[in-house]
């Protein structure tokens, strides 16, 4: 046993064996912290969402072949996703906007090891749920990750706009907001928002802390509906033992905004809402670049 095995011990799997390997838990790390948390491979419709997300809705294509190519498969019409071994290859179109990012479905004639099916297949990398000194649980690499390789989903249940805006204004300043907003665009004016709360309904994804200088990326795909999947990417290469994050103020695809709060409010509250506004909270990223503060985005208030 090396120096870094000896600093923490896991054993129990958080997924309950839902995954394709298991995602350990610090033996250290108290039964209570999981509760209230129902763990799930992908997320759920939850209220103020109208389309099912285990639906299949998108059509497959009919590439009878062990792996679909860009020029013959609709499902790659912007472009090879992911290269031979799984990894990212997210390129950027001539005017800056990111690509769209559809992979082959229940629907398509290819095969199940097609190039182009990495999301669905869940979690396949070796991780750990831990816990920090200032950050409450943090998610851990058990494996050295190259850069691209997927992570995990940041999944949990898909809310509309109204339902977002109650939970977070019932939210106390102790408690922790895990409401991803994101926002599309799709050219002109078109916005496309989604909202996804892990906080009791989620996956591995809940546990994953800010930093302003991140490891992983996170990426809209879309799999078996038009609804996306918030896919966590390594952005560089991931040494074994370090832990995992990504920018909760997202920003990092030009066409698409992906955050929990990282802006102040920029509408007009009710008196009782603006009592219940949050305070800032600070960061302890570490990061060389570090803001001070975590992320704040009041804008699903408004």
């Amino acid at each position: 046993m090396n120096k870094e095995d000896m600093i923490r011990t896991y054993s129990q799997d958080l997924s309950g064996g839902l995954e394709n390997v298991p995602v350990l838990i610090e033996n250290s790390v108290p039964k209570e912290a999981f509760s209230n948390f129902q763990y799930v491979l992908e997320s759920v419709q939850g209220p103020g969402c109208d389309i099912d997300p285990s639906a299949v809705t998108l059509p497959g294509c009919s590439c009878r072949v062990q792996s679909c190519l860009p020029d013959s498969c609709p499902c790659l019409r912007f472009g090879q996703t992911y290269d031979s071994k799984g990894r990212l290859n997210q390129q950027q179109e001539d005017d800056g906007f990111s690509r769209p990012v559809f992979e082959c479905n229940a629907l398509c004639a290819c095969s199940e090891s097609c190039q182009n099916r990495v999301v669905q297949k869940w979690v396949e990398v070796r991780l750990g749920v831990f816990s920090t000194k200032d950050r409450g649980l943090g998610v851990e690499a058990l494996e050295r990750l190259p850069c691209g390789r997927f992570v995990c989903e940041y999944a949990g249940e898909i809310i509309g706009s109204h339902e977002a805006r109650r939970r977070q204004l019932s939210q106390t300043p102790l408690d922790m907001n895990y409401i991803i907003a994101l926002q599309e665009h799709s050219g002109g004016d078109r916005v496309t928002q989604t909202f996804v709360d892990p906080v009791t309904i989620g996956n591995v994804g809940r546990f994953i802390n800010h930093s302003c200088k991140p490891n992983l990326v996170m990426v809209p795909i879309r799999v078996h509906s038009l609804l996306p999947r918030l896919a966590l990417f390594a952005n560089r290469d991931i040494e074994r033992y370090e832990e995992l994050t990504f920018d909760y103020a997202g920003g990092q695809n030009s066409n698409t905004d992906t955050r929990k709060w990282d802006k102040a409010p920029t509408g007009t509250l009710t008196g009782a809402d603006v009592d219940k506004i949050p305070l800032r909270k600070v960061c302890h990223c570490g990061a060389s670049n570090c803001t001070g503060f975590l992320p704040l985005d009041m804008s699903v208030l408004h």
